[in-house]
Order: structure tokens, then C-alpha cells, then sequence
């Protein structure tokens, strides 16, 4: 490895489950969920630079390219914390969709973190990685680890559990923004009917795949497929196309679909080719990635 560059991994994740329990004090929701990784990945090269400031270049459009950027603000926050007075240059080749509920960001986030830890030579375990992404974004936590886990709290506590049985993931992504923080202000938590997260856990535990399908639960989608119809037409698609369990990840409008049979996945993905471009076939990754490396 260069001393002076490294390029890293940042791979999406999607929500096996997601609840939501109420609104906290802070303004925050207090959340439930279940979040895994998979096989769709930025990759994050950063640069050592000699001068004391922090540059962003990004292949993607509507990516930001100032301190809007939850990577820009990872290496701010790691400057800031730690007194580092060296620079970084930061590149972004972009593969995960932009606001897409996929914590591309948060991803990209994360891969700054850990990889400005080796550069800046500053000797941090992940577990303390992990307290800093929080400082950023609800989903950093997460993806500083990667894997499988129960998020709870503003999504900030992680408790890792086994991968989920291994399965392709179609996305669908339809061409539209969704505002998270709008979904979450229209939300009612006094009207949801809750996923049951204990179950799902219980059918990753015992490698139950069927069971894993059957309890697919977003509470977010209550809101979003109402305010945007191209999401429930995609959702609605994926299950007529034969897809074993629908859901969407995040506050949307990305939909995946899990998958056994790869032959199956191919019909699928052509079936939605037809309406809708942003289509990705890929693995489950649910393991933590220890190698995180290019």
C-alpha cells in the first residue's frame, strides 16, 4: 500500500426491517432496524496532502463537492478532533444512486473515516470510528462495520448479528428524490403497524430464508408509496415478476427484491428494465468487511 494513498470500499446497504418507535426529544426518531450490506460499492480514494486543507472530486452528478458532503465533513471532523494539520484529497467514484436509501453517502462517509485513520496514522478502532460517525449521520455507525446488525436509538447503537442467508438483491431505483426528513415528519407512529424485528432476527439466526422473506417490514413505506406511485409500481411489479420478498430500503425510493435463483433475478431484472433504469443485480455481502481494500 502507498503510504501516501489508498482506495477503499463503501458498499450500500439495504433494511430488513425498519420501525420506528416514536419522536425523541432531540428531534430525532427513536428507530428500530435491521440493516446488511451488499454488493453494490463506492469506491473512496483519498491522497495525502502536505497542505492543511481538504479537496473533494466525486464521477457522480448531484453528489455535493463541499462540506455538504458527509465524507468532506468525516475528514473536517477528523481534523478538527484531532488537531491533524496535513490535507487530504478525496475522490468518489460513484456506483451506489444518490438519495436513494441506500446510505450511499453514509458509506462513502465511513470509507473516509477508516481510511483517513491509516493516513493520518491515527491508531483508532473501529469502535471509536464508529462513536465519530455518529457525530455525522445516523447510518455511518453502521456502515464504519458493515455486515449485519440491529440499529437502534437515532440508528447509532449497533448490535452485530449473523448474515442473513445468501441470496441475490435486485434494486430498482425510479428516477426521483425523496426527502427523508419529509417522510419522517409526515409519519404517525400512533397508526403503524409495527414489523416484527425479533422475528426477522430469530430467521436470520436459524438460516430461514422463507422466514427472512416473510417478515420484510418498513414502516417508512407508509408514507412514501402513497406520496410517490412509482415506488408502489415498482414494488407491485417485483411481486407479480415472481421476486420472493419486496421491500423498500430506507425512506426510499429505492425497492429490492430477494432472490434464490439467479435464473429467476435475470427475468426479473429484464421484466424491470422496461420502466425503470436504475436496476442493479447483485450478492448479499452480510459479512463485515475486514479487507476493506481495493
Amino acid at each position: 500500500m502507498n503510504d501516501n494513498k489508498i482506495s477503499i470500499k463503501a458498499p450500500a446497504k439495504i433494511n430488513l426491517s425498519l420501525d420506528v418507535l416514536g419522536k425523541r426529544e432531540d428531534g430525532y426518531h427513536e428507530v428500530k432496524m435491521i440493516m446488511t450490506t451488499v454488493d453494490l460499492s463506492d469506491r473512496v480514494e483519498l491522497t495525502l496532502l502536505e497542505e492543511d486543507r481538504i479537496t473533494i472530486e466525486s464521477t457522480g452528478g448531484f453528489v455535493p463537492l463541499d462540506q455538504r458532503n458527509l465524507a468532506y465533513q468525516a475528514a473536517l471532523l477528523l481534523k478538527k478532533t484531532f488537531g491533524v494539520k496535513k490535507g487530504v484529497g478525496i475522490h468518489i467514484a460513484k456506483n451506489i444512486p444518490v438519495a436513494a436509501g441506500l446510505a450511499g453517502g453514509s458509506s462513502d462517509a465511513a470509507a473516509a473515516l477508516k481510511g483517513l485513520n491509516e493516513i493520518w496514522k491515527l491508531g483508532l478502532s473501529l469502535d471509536e470510528l464508529a462513536v465519530l460517525g455518529a457525530k455525522i449521520g445516523s447510518d455511518v455507525s453502521f456502515c464504519v462495520y458493515g455486515g449485519t446488525a440491529i440499529a437502534s436509538g437515532r440508528g447509532e447503537h449497533i448490535q452485530h448479528i449473523k448474515a442473513p442467508p445468501p441470496c441475490w438483491v435486485l434494486l430498482a431505483k425510479p428516477p426521483i428524490g425523496v426527502s427523508t426528513a419529509e417522510v419522517y415528519r409526515r409519519l404517525d407512529t400512533k397508526t403503524i403497524d409495527h414489523p416484527d424485528i425479533d422475528a426477522m432476527v430469530h430467521a436470520i439466526e436459524t438460516n430461514n430464508y422463507e422466514g427472512v422473506c416473510g417478515q420484510l417490514g418498513n414502516v417508512l413505506e407508509t408514507v412514501t408509496l402513497p406520496l410517490y406511485p412509482e415506488v408502489k409500481q415498482i414494488k407491485d411489479q417485483m411481486h407479480r415478476l415472481g421476486a420472493d420478498g419486496v421491500l423498500m430500503s430506507g425512506s426510499g425510493p429505492t425497492v429490492f427484491g430477494l432472490f434464490q435463483h439467479e435464473s429467476r433475478v435475470n427475468r426479473v431484472y429484464n421484466g424491470l428494465r422496461g420502466f425503470c433504469h436504475e436496476v442493479y443485480a447483485v450478492r448479499l455481502l452480510g459479512e463485515g468487511q475486514e479487507d476493506f481494500k481495493y
